[in-house]
């Protein structure tokens, strides 16, 4: 059975940065999909950053990012530990979510239907 565990999650001022972690367990895939989401109060989950893993390695090219945080996160992934980041960089209030990550089917897609598991999530705030 995967298990996926975020953390790294906290308060941060406008502007700091943090970087969330996400371990898997029980995994043995070559070829999938990685994806973080976030889901705010009163807000439906969104795909925020996903990319694809082929023979356990990255994809070339296959990084996507939401509009909304382009150029201020970075998705990474060391296969070797089977653990994936998430940079977050000059952070706004906006940020402010649960953070959650994801694996899915192989694949370029960031969409909540493509992922089949899922960690319980960790906190990020951003105060202004």
């Amino acid at each position: 059975e995967v298990q996926l565990v975020e953390s790294g999650g906290g308060l941060v001022q406008a502007g700091g940065s943090l970087r969330l972690s996400c371990v898997a367990s029980g995994f043995t895939f070559d070829d999938y999909a990685i994806g973080w989401f976030r889901q705010a109060p009163g807000k439906e989950s969104e795909g925020i950053s996903c990319i694809s893993i082929s023979d356990g390695s990255v994809s070339d090219g296959s990084a996507w990012y939401a509009d909304s945080v382009k150029g201020r996160f970075a998705i990474s992934s060391d296969n070797a530990k089977d653990t994936w980041y998430l940079q977050m960089d000059s952070l706004k209030p906006e940020d402010t979510a649960v953070y959650s990550c994801a694996v899915g089917a192989p694949g370029p897609s960031c969409s909540t239907t493509h992922y089949v598991n899922w960690g319980q999530g960790t906190q990020v705030t951003v105060s202004s």
